[in-house]
């Protein structure tokens, strides 16, 4: 696939794990598992969440299955919590 990454718009959190001695990484859209993915490094982890991300969109199109809807924050929000980090 021609990177199917650059057209979905889905979530991706990443979060170090003490426990786990690693970064975690969950796609809070796609019910399930908590956790989909890790890395040892952050770059890591958020490569291995795309990686993810691409294995689960190939899997429902095989399955016949329509992709959850992403949860997409409000333009006019975003661009507030961009200026309160900022700020």
């Amino acid at each position: 696939m021609s990177r199917l990454i650059n057209r979905l718009k889905y979530q991706m959190l990443i979060q170090w794990s003490e426990e786990d001695e690693c970064f975690l990484v969950s796609l809070p859209d796609f019910p399930g598992q908590q956790w989909r993915s890790h890395g040892e490094t952050y770059e890591e982890a958020m490569m291995n969440g795309i990686e993810a991300l691409e294995s689960l969109a190939i899997a429902y199109k095989v399955m016949g299955e329509e992709l959850p809807q992403p949860s997409i924050v409000a333009k006019a929000n975003a661009e507030d919590q961009l200026e309160t980090i900022a700020a």
